[in-house]
């Protein structure tokens, strides 16, 4: 079933272009600029997810340190308020990933993974943070035939390193949740977790805060370098002298020259409904709240919210030549407009809906689709980048390393070959976004033909380079 043009454009008329979840009443005021010169014993910069679970990790261990948060614009505004909200246990951008990337150390990923889940969730209740946590699990769809193997196949591969995923075929998919696209699916009951993305992050700042950690926003770090020991930071209006320095700024690259050759700025589009009446969401089925996703490889992924509204979000990955990151890309009405058509065709029985919100954002990806770590300046500076979309749950994680690799730590975090390696640098301009866009159309070809992979994308694969949504 396709919706009329008309009717697609009648449901985005009044879509605010905001972000959903940023628009929320319970948005804390922001802390002060930094204004003058401080000291500190551990800088942060960056107030994204990974910086915040860094300050609150490192004050947790030693209450006695220190540490300073500076952020550019406000807590959790960027990516960390703008995704989906969810929260996985995979630190390796999901199972097949981490299989094909990290095959002799999966197991320990894996657990590592599903122990920082449940460190989340036990941090929400000690800080007693409201972020609307539903550890509801995941369910998968295959939408055209060649996806209902691979995704059997992945549940096979998952349960014999002792994952509990179940495959379910056509009926049983499709009586967890109703569309007429829904050929398969596969069922993780506990890996993965939703949560309002700025609500997460408004109650780690809290919870910094009630530690004792120093906070200040708005507050932009210009330059990096090495101050005797230590390391020195300028700000607009002032300079930061601190022992170590852990840098989570994601996409923004600037003050670390050597991450832009692994980094590259994706947007990513999403919208929200209105909420749903009664007889809406029971027509859906809809009863376990859990996540979805489509296996395609350019793949949507929608949850309901807890007023019973359903974000709809993905399929573009869009990408604009040399990584440039513009407030302007943050609005793409041919995207909302496409993304509006895709989701009458997986729910046609919710014809007449309205979309509320519409935004974007940009993602940090890297070519192996997962996070990367290293140290600079003699290693008084360490840092992460290259989430790839997956990063609510993988940040924690994430800063838990940066905190080793900083301090100067020998753990089992830091002899993973995934913490010592790199992911392969992306090319120069304007080769890039050659590459890229040429990589972009390969994919979309390959879901309309029955996910066959043309010649550049099986180079690519050998490469151990790729790009997804």
């Amino acid at each position: 079933m396709t919706s009329r043009p008309g009717d697609v454009l009648a449901s985005l008329a009044h879509a605010e272009p905001s972000v959903f979840w940023l628009a929320d009443p319970g948005r804390p005021r922001t802390e002060p600029a930094l204004v003058g010169d401080t000291s500190t014993d551990l800088l942060v910069v960056g107030g994204g997810y990974t910086g915040l679970w860094a300050a609150l990790q490192a004050k947790e261990d030693d209450p006695s340190r220190d540490v300073l948060v500076l952020e550019g614009y406000e807590v959790g505004w960027a990516a960390s308020g703008r995704n989906g909200g969810f929260c996985a246990a995979s630190i390796t951008h999901g199972e097949a990933n981490g299989l094909e990337r990290f095959a002799d150390e999966f197991d320990v990923l894996q657990r590592m993974g599903r122990d920082n889940l449940d460190g989340i969730e036990d941090t929400l209740r000690r800080h007693g943070i409201d972020a609307e946590w539903e550890r509801t699990g995941e369910l998968d769809f295959a939408t055209a035939p060649w996806q209902v193997d691979d995704l059997r196949e992945l549940a096979d591969t998952v349960n014999a390193h002792g994952g509990t995923m179940r495959f379910l075929d056509g009926e049983e998919a499709r009586a967890r949740v109703d569309s007429p696209t829904y050929l398969a699916a596969v069922h993780d009951p506990d890996g993965v977790a939703m949560v309002h993305p700025a609500k997460l992050a408004w109650g780690l700042k809290r919870a910094c805060l009630d530690l004792g950690v120093r906070i200040h926003e708005h507050t932009r770090v210009t330059d990096l370098a090495k101050d005797g020991a230590g390391m020195r930071a300028s700000t607009d209006l002032g300079v930061v002298r601190a022992r170590k320095v852990v840098l989570a700024t994601n996409v923004e690259t600037g003050l670390l020259k050597r991450l832009r050759h692994y980094v590259v700025p994706v947007y990513d589009y999403a919208l929200v409904t209105e909420p749903l009446s009664t007889d809406q969401l029971g027509s859906l089925g809809w009863q376990g709240r859990e996540g979805l996703a489509d296996a395609a490889n350019q793949f949507h992924y929608y949850r309901l919210t807890a007023d019973n509204r359903i974000l709809w979000g993905g399929y573009d990955a869009i990408y604009h030549y040399g990584g440039r990151v513009r407030a302007e890309y943050d609005q793409r009405p041919s995207t909302y407009k496409l993304l509006a058509e895709q989701f009458f065709g997986t729910f046609p029985q919710l014809e007449g809906l309205h979309f509320t919100h519409r935004w974007g954002g940009a993602i940090d990806t890297c070519s192996r689709f997962t996070a990367f770590w290293g140290t600079a300046y003699a290693d008084r500076l360490a840092y992460v980048a290259g989430y790839t979309g997956l990063g609510v749950g993988a940040s924690r994680f994430g800063a838990r390393v940066l905190l080793d690799l900083v301090d100067g730590l020998d753990t089992e975090r830091t002899r993973l070959q995934m913490v010592r390696s790199k992911p392969l640098p992306f090319p120069p301009e304007p080769i890039r976004y050659g590459a890229i866009t040429a990589t972009r159309l390969a994919i979309a070809a390959a879901d309309r033909n029955g996910g066959q992979r043309n010649l550049w994308l099986r180079t690519l694969d050998k490469m151990g380079l790729g790009f997804e949504s």
